[in-house]
């Protein structure tokens, strides 16, 4: 599990195909990340394995299946920033919200207009995840926890402070971008749990 509190940034050194997957490596300063072989860490909300790790970074192994859920598909080009968070520890303070690293969907940067030092990001949304959607929720966006500032059809608008566009690649995002959306956890149980009780 995750928090949506990014600690740093990394930066891709190589992409390359190998059989059906997608052989990731990245630089980051992999002491303070505590970034060690065979664990999860996030990557732009994307929970990935670290299948071997280096004095200056780490390589992750992308499925079909990854690439198809997510924003990765065609960025993933050297010198791209990501966004990377450790999961959390089981006595660690909860900060964020929950975030699992399991992309709902993609969504599309809409518009970024500048308020003084502040920016507001629209994103529009694939239709099924409008539903777990809710102004003042959570959401993750690029594995970024943020607040739901409003709403409007197929599309969400969230807030960033000038900390979150300097140390998370929110900063540099643009209308077009491609944007991972990890949508409430909450929201997608009670779902269920009232599907199942309606049907029951």
């Amino acid at each position: 599990m995750f928090t949506g509190i990014v600690e740093a940034m990394g930066v891709v050194r190589a992409a390359e195909s190998r059989g059906d997957l997608l052989v990731l490596d990245l630089a980051c300063d992999v002491r303070s990340l505590g970034v060690v072989a065979g664990g999860s860490i996030a990557v732009n909300g994307c929970c990935l394995t670290a299948v071997a790790v280096s004095a200056h970074g780490f390589t992750c192994e992308l499925t079909p299946e990854t690439l198809r859920r997510t924003s990765f598909g065609g960025r993933l080009r050297p010198e791209v920033r990501v966004n990377l968070e450790r999961p959390m520890r089981a006595d660690g303070r909860f900060d964020g919200h929950i975030v699992q690293g399991h992309v709902d969907g993609v969504g599309c940067v809409a518009g970024v207009v500048a308020l003084g030092e502040s920016v507001e990001m629209s994103i529009d949304v694939p239709p099924d995840l409008e539903r777990y959607l809710a102004r003042k929720g959570s959401v993750a966006v690029e594995g970024v926890s943020l607040t739901v500032a409003d709403l409007r059809p197929g599309a969400f608008t969230v807030a960033l402070i000038p900390y979150t566009l300097e140390h998370t690649t929110l900063g540099s995002a643009r209308t077009g971008d491609a944007m991972n959306i990890e949508t409430d956890i909450i929201a997608k149980h009670v779902e269920r749990l009232l599907a199942l009780q309606l049907h029951s």
